[in-house]
């Protein structure tokens, strides 16, 4: 027999061969750069110079404009690895290294709570905790979510979850006790780290579902002979701190299906709410797949190519997911009783996806969606191999000594396996070139996957190559401005820039529904090039030719920021062409749509800088006239405190008066 000291060190050497095998794993990938929507958020932390006081911190911390909240939790936690932008990726790849650590960590704790609750001893539970955490801290699928800074927002919803569920089955176990701090700290820990989610990301506001889950599948042991005041006080705040909120969430869910159903979804979006439902079956069938059968290299960040369901034959692979999904779903609650750690694991697993992959009109896929759900999904596996099984049919815990050599031999070489695929996942994720092109390869039909390696040959001088793929890719797919317009681009810096292309181009924007922003930044950057007349055939009447079939495009034009963008461009293409008062009629539309200080200025600089300060001029008083007809907008989210806050600061009472006095020194100079 075993003493407990001996077998106390070989858990922690086991804990921290796990933790040091992570790490080893991920470290390729450290080296890696920015992406994406790292490019959309990260800049905030440089928008109002560094933040270095008070008021640029608050300034930062509300401008976050990602769910009604703005994700201020997470905003703050960047701030840890840089003050100012641009930036070094290195620290914010590490900073998720550690918080991914620290989530495998809480994990570990989770399960060993939560097979207590089932009735295992503390030295299996423990052993299991450390296999399961393991195998969900070492899963490569979870390298881009790691490795992706951004989504560092879709980890610390995770860690509160974690926390608060630590919290509430703690609490529990306490106040069965007859110690009333137990309900305290239930309650306590699942309302506050709630908050901290949702102030992290929407998602974290799942916590009280799961908890919920949880709490009803592993009903734990207790006295039928004792109770308690506490006992009764726990059973009140479960009602009001779990059950309570778990059916907001639930409501608020029916009620986006409702408003999808009934109203439709966004005009961006190419399909419509029950296709979404349809298609998501295939999705997470996708995931489970994933999941269970774990691969270095997946297609990565570009999904959309994914063909939407438009039936459940269409394609049939519909029907089969769902019948899948609803199968596997009543077979884990059938078995409960029977097998509850591998209903808890799948039960877990469809309710945490609840958020993102059911009602609410967001895009179809992505890998980092899966990092909370999967937390208990390895967990049954690693009770297998440390000796557990619930085959008695009642739910109480057995030891089984058979196939011990198997399962000692797959204890140890699944979580080596598990790494090595890390390593090799996180590797590609250190090296930008191969990532592109091993994506592209990947996703031969996502236009974003191939616009993205393209661009990279066009950095590594590969004209030829990149205007080859991107003819493929336009041949695949005639309506999308990914293709075109940056066939355009490619093709202007190699010389032989052809009519035709201009007007697939035109088609294209004039039909598409995955225009994102109508190709804005394309845009600028060819005013630029016809101004500067370095590409034959890209003048400016074959972008305002572009420009107007982009105005034509009917689910464009009904999204504001988009009829926005598209007077700016209007402007800035008639300030290129030395027409100052055209270019005012067009700013001046833009901020009718929406009267926004920052554009004001941006856009009056811009006629500063062309030699018109006049026109900046009365466009800063268009502003100010539109903003004294406005009656105050009524603060609905984290965008409108921001706004208020810029106000109360009297920032826009200054940038402007400052922005004006320059113009009207101009002006002076000009009729001098």
């Amino acid at each position: 027999m075993q003493r407990p000291g001996i077998v106390r060190l070989w858990f922690w050497l086991a804990a921290s061969a796990v933790l040091g095998l992570t790490i080893f794993a991920y470290l390729p990938g450290l080296s890696g750069s920015f992406l994406f929507d790292d490019f959309a958020n990260l800049p905030a932390l440089g928008r109002y110079g560094a933040v270095e006081s008070w008021t640029t911190f608050w300034r930062y911390l509300t401008s976050g404009t990602a769910d009604p909240t703005g994700r201020p939790l997470s905003l703050l936690t960047f701030l840890v690895d840089a003050n100012d932008w641009p930036a070094d990726p290195r620290p914010f790849k590490r900073t998720n290294l550690v918080l991914h650590l620290i989530n495998g960590v809480l994990l570990g704790f989770l399960l060993v709570r939560l097979a207590r609750e089932l009735g295992v001893d503390a030295r299996r539970a423990v052993a299991a905790a450390i296999l399961g955490a393991g195998f969900w801290l070492l899963h490569p699928l979870f390298v881009s979510t790691t490795m992706y800074i951004v989504q560092r927002e879709a980890m610390l919803p995770g860690t509160f979850i974690l926390l608060g569920l630590l919290g509430y089955f703690a609490g529990r176990e306490r106040a069965r006790n007859g110690h009333w701090s137990g309900v305290f700290l239930a309650g306590g820990s699942v309302v506050a780290c709630t908050a901290l989610g949702v102030l992290s990301k929407g998602n974290g506001a799942l916590l009280p579902l799961l908890a919920w889950l949880l709490d009803v599948i592993l009903p734990g042991r207790r006295d039928a002979h004792r109770s308690s005041r506490a006992e009764a006080g726990f059973a009140w705040v479960r009602r009001v701190c779990v059950i309570l909120p778990a059916c907001v969430v639930l409501a608020y869910l029916g009620k986006e299906g409702w408003n999808g159903f009934v109203h439709g979804t966004s005009p961006n979006r190419p399909w419509t709410l029950g296709e979404r439902l349809l298609t998501e079956a295939r999705v997470v069938t996708q995931y489970l797949g994933l999941l269970w059968w774990p691969r270095s290299y997946t297609t990565g960040l570009f999904n959309d190519a994914i063909v939407v369901s438009k039936g459940l034959f269409q394609p049939v692979a519909t029907l089969l997911s769902i019948l899948f999904l609803l199968g596997l779903s009543v077979s884990a609650w059938l078995l409960r009783r029977r097998w509850p750690a591998w209903t808890v694991a799948v039960l877990f697993f469809f309710f945490a996806h609840l958020m993102e992959s059911s009602v609410v009109a967001l895009e179809l896929y992505y890998e980092h969606r899966n990092y909370v759900p999967a937390f208990l999904m390895f967990w049954p596996l690693a009770l297998w191999l440390v000796g557990i099984s619930f085959d008695k049919g009642d739910g109480a815990p057995r030891v089984a000594d058979t196939l011990l050599g198997v399962r000692t031999l797959l204890a140890v070489a699944l979580p080596l396996a598990l790494a090595g695929l890390t390593w090799m996942r996180a590797d590609l994720w250190g090296n930008r070139d191969d990532q592109a092109a091993l994506w592209a390869l990947r996703n031969p039909d996502s236009p974003r996957a191939q616009a993205y390696a393209a661009q990279l040959q066009l950095v590594r001088g590969d004209l030829g190559g990149a205007i080859g793929r991107l003819e493929e890719l336009r041949s695949r797919s005639e309506g999308d401005i990914h293709a075109n317009l940056n066939l355009i681009g490619a093709k202007c810096q190699a010389g032989i820039l052809e009519r035709r292309d201009l007007e697939l181009a035109a088609e294209a924007l004039r039909t598409t529904r995955n225009f994102e922003r109508m190709g804005y930044d394309w845009f600028v950057r060819s005013i630029h090039a016809a101004a500067n007349g370095s590409c034959e055939g890209l003048d400016f009447q074959a972008l305002r030719d572009l420009l107007e079939a982009a105005r034509e495009n009917p689910y464009a034009s009904r999204i504001p920021g988009r009829r926005q963008d598209m007077f700016n461009l209007e402007g800035r293409l008639a300030l290129a062409e030395g027409d100052p008062d055209t270019a005012l009629g067009a700013f001046d539309k833009a901020l009718e749509v929406q009267p926004r200080p920052g554009a004001a200025l941006a856009q009056a600089a811009m006629l500063g800088a062309a030699g018109a300060p006049r026109a900046g001029l009365r466009h800063l008083d268009r502003y100010e006239q539109l903003h004294a007809n406005r009656s105050p907008a009524r603060i609905r989210d984290m965008a409108g405190i921001h706004e208020r806050l810029l106000e109360r600061d009297g920032y826009w009472d200054t940038e402007i008066p400052r922005l004006r006095s320059q113009l009207e020194a101009d002006r002076a100079l000009q009729a001098d």
